[in-house]
């Protein structure tokens, strides 16, 4: 086809056919010799009349070709196909990442890109994650998966798929042999039918990372996935949280870890997990030296386990992020920790909210967190503080220079001793989220975040959570707002009252109104159940449209 569109393929032009004149005429020789045999000449028109015949014939064989080749040209290609079905969908075409995430594709547009992929040789990448309809479709789409096979990616998040398609999966993995991630999250059918997938994969698979969070899986389907370890050794993330059934099979998922020792992540956010499985679990991290994140959160019968289940936590030397929130941690259990977490020399992220009862035992752990100089971010919201904790706290953070996220929310005992971080504040230049909702903060304590940043701290503070700091008095307010021009990075600013109240917004914002020209970077305002008059509404929809800003006021 190209060799035809290469060159200009116009039908030559036809000879002419002899008058009935000029052929009456050619039976006479004008000045030639008259011993001329006219048998000779009869002969030779007649051959002439041949070839003008023959060459005909030619002529109009070429013009036939030349009309198939220009229906094919008109006809689009494979490429210009794709190229039409991605504009339609409003997305830019990829050779190589089809990114079609929540395109509210249809069963019809997945039939049309499978009828695409035989085009698309070069697709590492599909992505059809958030396409309900999608369900009940992919049988057509895994029946061409033979013509990516450098497909790497797969990710297929709440995609409403059927039991149909959780078999068309399983045959596809035999074909996609490439395959380095796969997300189906959020298919609550996939629950009780992991065997389907899992038994298709072949021993030797490349899978690196695999995502089932919220997939309704069974204690059977956690027997699957334990089977399913044996054939992925180069697995390196796992993520099968919010999957509350699967924690009674855990003792045997765990026992199967030691066959994935390269595992980087592991998410078992509420899986149900009880004392028991954080003895397996605890088993299985010896052979987990390369583990960065461990998120064993919102489990909460696992409180009061601990004690007997962390042997072998302190031995993971690479351990980035360390997530143990709502875990019910009793006081014995942060006794146990506080030996065990400040051993975890490259811990950058803890978080330990909503554990209640760790309260006043707290006090160790936290004072022990010097030890740990590459923490960024400290989350202990909600976890009972009381001064003497906060104090141990604040000693700590002087030796935290990398400190970026600060979460002290809902400790009551901060409002009036914000003074105690005054030191660790005045050291953190690398903060940026600084969170204190519902501590009972009062007035000196804002004026105390003003001064720090008008000194030259807190410079690189990008979002500030003031709420539920139902306390602090119009003139509190009032003082804050005039020292609030100097956050010029701060995007986020949270003044927003409790839930059962609601209150006027008195003078202050004026104040505030007038310092948002000094807030470039402020994106979003929230003061819900500050109650504005029409006239403060009016004026903030004003100074939007007048400073060409787009500050979104939650109220």
């Amino acid at each position: 086809m190209k060799q035809f569109q290469g060159k200009k393929c116009a039908p030559e032009k036809r000879k002419e056919q002899p008058s009935a004149i000029k052929q009456f005429f050619k039976g006479f020789d004008f000045g030639k010799s008259e011993g001329k045999d006219r048998r000779e000449i009869e002969e030779t028109e007649i051959n002439n009349y041949g070839a003008d015949d023959q060459s005909e014939k030619q002529d109009l064989s070429v013009e036939d070709g030349l009309s198939h080749l220009t229906s094919e040209a008109e006809s689009p290609s494979g490429e210009q196909r794709f190229n039409q079905f991605m504009e339609k969908l409003g997305k830019k075409p990829s050779s190589k990442n089809l990114d079609l995430n929540n395109c509210a594709l249809s069963a019809a547009d997945i039939t049309e890109l499978a009828s695409l992929l035989p085009f698309l040789p070069e697709l590492e990448e599909i992505s059809l994650s958030w396409n309900g309809c999608a369900g009940g479709t992919l049988k057509a789409l895994t029946a061409q998966l033979h013509h990516v096979n450098l497909l790497r990616v797969l990710r297929l998040n709440n995609c409403r798929l059927t039991a149909e398609d959780v078999i068309s999966l399983g045959e596809a993995f035999e074909i996609v042999s490439q395959l380095e991630e796969l997300d189906l999250s959020w298919n609550s059918n996939i629950g009780g039918k992991l065997s389907l997938l899992t038994k298709k994969l072949q021993e030797g698979c490349k899978l690196k990372c695999l995502k089932i969070t919220d997939c309704n899986l069974t204690a059977k389907d956690g027997e699957s996935l334990a089977e399913l370890l044996n054939v992925i050794p180069n697995l390196e993330v796992l993520d099968i949280s919010i999957n509350k059934n699967i924690g009674c099979s855990m003792k045997v998922i765990a026992q199967d870890l030691k066959n994935v020792p390269g595992l980087k992540e592991l998410n078992l956010h509420m899986c149900g997990l009880k004392q028991d499985s954080l003895q397996g679990l605890d088993t299985a991290l010896q052979h987990l030296t390369e583990l960065r994140k461990l998120d064993i959160s919102c489990n909460r019968e696992i409180g009061g386990g601990f004690k007997a289940s962390t042997a072998h936590l302190a031995s993971l030397k690479n351990l980035e992020v360390l997530d143990l929130h709502q875990c019910c941690v009793t006081e014995e259990d942060m006794t146990v920790l506080s030996q065990v977490i400040p051993l975890l020399s490259n811990l950058q992220e803890l978080n330990l909210s909503s554990n209640k009862n760790a309260g006043l035992s707290s006090d160790p752990l936290l004072g022990r967190l010097r030890f740990l100089p590459k923490l960024r971010s400290v989350t202990i919201s909600n976890c009972g503080l009381g001064e003497e904790s906060l104090s141990s706290l604040a000693e700590a953070a002087l030796h935290l220079p990398e400190l970026e996220i600060l979460d002290l929310s809902w400790n009551k005992c901060v409002g009036g001793n914000l003074k105690l971080l005054l030191g660790a504040l005045k050291l953190a230049t690398e903060i940026q989220v600084l969170r204190l909702s519902s501590c009972n903060l009062v007035a000196e304590d804002l004026a105390l975040l003003t001064s720090l940043r008008q000194d030259g701290h807190l410079a690189r503070l990008q979002k500030l959570d003031l709420s539920y700091n139902n306390n602090i008095s119009d003139e509190g307010w009032a003082v804050f707002c005039q020292g609030l021009g100097a956050f010029k990075e701060l995007s986020e600013l949270d003044v927003s009252l409790r839930p059962s109240s609601c209150r006027d917004c008195g003078p202050w914002f004026g104040e505030l109104l007038a310092v948002l020209t000094q807030l470039p970077a402020l994106a979003e305002l929230a003061m819900q159940r500050w109650a504005l008059s029409e006239s403060q509404r009016k004026q903030m929809e004003g100074f939007n449209q007048d400073n060409k800003r787009n500050i979104r006021l939650d109220c």
